[in-house]
């Protein structure tokens, strides 16, 4: 892997369509330590319209073999759509390059556990984009749920209630299982039950619905589950692209605190809500101390990669919890398709809910009544 013991850091962007913005704006808001030098597009036009508005000496090229064959890299955005994901962060990683995926890392647990094999055999870093992890609050919930303060996690709710027009689906690759993995659960609440995942710890079992409610999409628009953790504590998980009325929602119920957080996108501190358990009311002035307005943003994950990069650390979001965020997705597809509780670890082997988050047993699939009307 190459040397980062240095700043500022090299980093390049592979795609630049609407979420690279993010990135990009994330790199010049982090400067001097990190520096855009190069970007990679087949739409050689826009990739020049991109490096002109973000970072005017970058070089572009046409695709990843001549970026990496071209630049000394330490770290490479992948913002492309996701049945690409796994081919260029596998590209990256042998060319010795740590790669920044956005989320869904992978569209199956197989691939995925690809991509793992890859970066151990390696020992370069696939990490993936769950920037709500690094928001200010949230790593002090983390910091006063580990320290004992807020005691036993008991009850969660997790909801990420979109809504996306008909129109939103033009995009040829959105809403179909074999180019984007899968509706709201993969593309959209992913990133709020990555959160509750990485809160709460492991998850044991689940039971989930799964429903295509209004959208012209292959994919649900609505999923929910039941989680049970590995703990003891319970969770219901919502997502959702058919709700006027946006938000993003999370509530944790420990035995001395309840901790929520109500945004869209990205969160401030303002944005969370700590309700002491009485006799407890000390929790809410050590809540309260050292408070951050910084918004949970592709900004704060990408410092705290910088950062340990530097130091020779490990970034997160390592490749290791990202699967333990997609086998959570694969098991709510797999429970509301076969009707099933899902227990973490059960889908392996020859399950084709490994292979395929629709595990070919989507009940609204066109193929389903063909073969309804041949037996």
């Amino acid at each position: 892997m190459t040397d980062v013991t240095h700043t500022p850091l090299i980093t390049a962007i592979i795609g630049t369509g609407a979420i690279a913005h993010a990135h990009a704006d994330a790199i010049t808001g982090l400067a001097p330590r990190i520096r855009l030098v190069a970007v990679v597009d087949l739409d050689r036009s826009r990739a020049e319209a991109f490096a002109a508005r973000f970072a005017p000496d970058a070089a572009i090229y046409p695709d990843p073999a001549a970026l990496f064959a071209g630049e000394s890299l330490d770290l490479v955005h992948i913002c492309t759509p996701p049945q690409t994901h796994v081919p260029l962060a596998i590209a990256a990683l042998r060319a010795g390059v740590p790669a920044l995926i956005e989320k869904p890392t992978a569209l199956s647990l197989a691939e995925m556990d690809e991509l793992v094999a890859v970066s151990h055999e390696t020992g370069v870093p696939a990490l993936t984009v769950f920037q709500h992890r690094f928001g200010a609050a949230a790593l002090r919930l983390k910091q006063m749920l580990d320290n004992g303060a807020l005691g036993r996690p008991l009850v969660a709710t997790c909801e990420t209630l979109w809504y996306r027009a008909p129109e939103y689906f033009d995009l040829p690759w959105r809403g179909r299982w074999e180019i984007e993995g899968g509706g709201p659960t993969m593309g959209h609440g992913i990133h709020q039950f990555d959160l509750l995942l990485a809160t709460l710890g492991p998850w044991a079992k689940l039971t989930a619905f799964a429903a295509r409610q209004a959208l012209p999409t292959d994919t649900e628009d609505v999923s929910m589950a039941v989680v049970e953790f590995e703990n003891g504590a319970l969770a219901t998980v919502v997502n959702s692209i058919v709700s006027p009325r946006e938000t993003s929602r999370l509530r944790f119920d420990f035995e001395f605190a309840t901790v929520e957080v109500e945004h869209l996108y990205g969160y401030r501190n303002a944005d969370w809500t700590f309700t002491a358990a009485p006799g407890h009311e000390d929790l809410a002035e050590e809540w309260a101390q050292n408070a951050s307005d910084a918004i949970s943003s592709h900004r704060s994950q990408i410092s705290a990669i910088v950062d340990a990069l530097v130091a020779e650390g490990t970034p997160g979001v390592s490749v290791d919890d990202a699967r333990r965020t997609l086998e959570f997705a694969a098991a709510t597809y797999a429970s509301a398709f076969r009707g099933t509780p899902i227990r973490a670890g059960e889908i392996a082997g020859d399950d084709p809910f490994l292979r395929s988050m629709g595990g070919d047993a989507v009940p609204w699939s066109p193929i389903k009544p063909a073969l309804e009307k041949n037996r």
